[in-house]
C-alpha cells in the first residue's frame, strides 16, 4: 500500500501577493516543492493538504495551486464557514474541483456549538450527498462532535488531531483527560480518526513511546481501517517530520499489516484518493 501523510499543511512565506491571516508557528513558509522534497526524502507517496486555516482561512487558492503543480501527489481538503447561508452551494463548488476530497470544519473555533445548528446540519448534509468526508476540528468540544455523529449517520466524519489538545496546551493539562470520549465516539459507524500529531502528546523525547498505551486503545476502539496516520506537519513544532514519520513506521506496537493500513490503506478507503508516483 502508499504510505499517505493524511494531514500535511503547505503555505508561501507572509507576502502582499498572498498575506497571512494570522502568524503561523513553525517555519516561515512550507511550499509545495518543500512538502514534495521532504516526503521523497522518507519514501512518503502522497499527503492530504488541508488548506492553512491560521494563514489563509477560507482561501484555499495555494492548495489548489500546489495540487495543480503535483496532482499524483495531494488531495485537497477545504475548511468551510458553517455560517455562510450558501454552505450547501460552495460545497457542491468544491465537490467538483480537481483534488478535492474532503471539507473541513473548525468546530473548536465556532461562536455556536448546537449539534442542531442549522448551518453545522446543511453542511454535513450536503457533505454527505457528495461523498465527502467532513474532518472536525473538534478538540474541547467532542460531545459536540458526538451529537453530530449521531444525527448525521449518512456523513463520514473524520476526527481531527486525536481529537486531543495538542500544541500550545498548558504542561499541568493531561492531554488524554478527553481519551474517554475520543473512545466514546467509535460507537458510530460514520466516525472516523486522524492520528495526527501525535507525537505532540508525549512527554518523552523520540520515538515518543508513551503515546502507544493510548492510542492502541483508540485503534481497538475504531478498528485499524477507520484510523490514519499524519504528522500534521508543519504544525508540530515538537518532532522533526523524520521523527514524525519513524514513531509510527519504526514502532514494534504494530504489526507490519496493521502498519500498512495506519499509514496510508485506511487514507485511501475514506477519502477514495491514493497517489501515483
Amino acid at each position: 500500500m502508499a504510505i499517505i501523510d493524511c494531514q500535511v499543511h503547505v503555505y508561501e512565506a507572509d507576502g502582499p501577493e498572498r498575506p497571512w491571516a494570522h502568524k503561523i508557528d513553525g517555519a516561515e513558509h512550507a511550499t509545495g516543492d518543500e512538502q514534495i522534497a521532504a516526503m521523497d526524502a522518507l519514501g512518503i507517496d502522497g499527503a492530504i493538504i488541508v488548506s492553512t486555516f491560521t494563514t489563509y482561512k477560507y482561501d484555499t487558492s495555494y492548495a489548489q495551486q500546489v495540487h495543480a503543480q503535483h496532482p499524483d501527489r495531494f488531495a485537497l481538503v477545504k475548511p468551510i464557514r458553517v455560517t455562510d447561508p450558501a454552505v450547501g452551494e460552495a460545497i457542491t463548488d468544491w465537490a467538483s474541483t480537481p483534488g478535492a476530497v474532503g471539507v473541513r470544519i473548525m468546530l473548536a473555533f465556532a461562536k455556536n456549538k448546537d449539534p442542531l445548528d442549522p448551518g453545522l446540519a446543511g453542511a454535513l448534509a450536503a457533505s454527505a450527498r457528495h461523498a465527502l468526508p467532513v474532518n472536525v476540528f473538534a478538540t474541547g468540544c467532542l460531545d459536540v462532535a458526538n451529537g453530530l455523529a449521531a444525527r448525521h449517520p449518512d456523513t463520514c466524519m473524520v476526527i481531527d488531531h486525536v481529537g486531543l489538545p495538542q500544541n500550545g496546551r498548558p504542561e499541568s493539562v493531561d492531554p488524554w483527560t478527553d481519551l474517554p470520549k475520543v473512545l466514546a465516539l467509535a460507537q458510530y459507524e460514520n466516525v472516523r480518526i486522524k492520528l495526527s500529531g501525535a507525537c505532540t502528546l508525549s512527554a518523552k523525547p523520540f520515538p515518543f513511546s508513551d503515546i502507544w498505551d493510548p492510542l492502541l486503545r483508540i485503534i481497538d476502539a475504531y478498528g485499524i481501517e477507520r484510523c490514519m496516520w499524519g504528522t500534521d506537519w508543519t504544525r508540530v513544532t515538537s518532532a522533526t517530520y523524520e521523527q514524525a514519520v519513524d514513531a509510527f513506521r519504526t514502532t514494534t506496537r504494530l504489526s507490519d499489516s496493521d502498519r500498512a493500513v495506519l499509514m496510508g490503506g485506511a487514507a485511501e478507503k475514506i477519502y477514495g484518493w491514493a497517489p501515483s508516483r
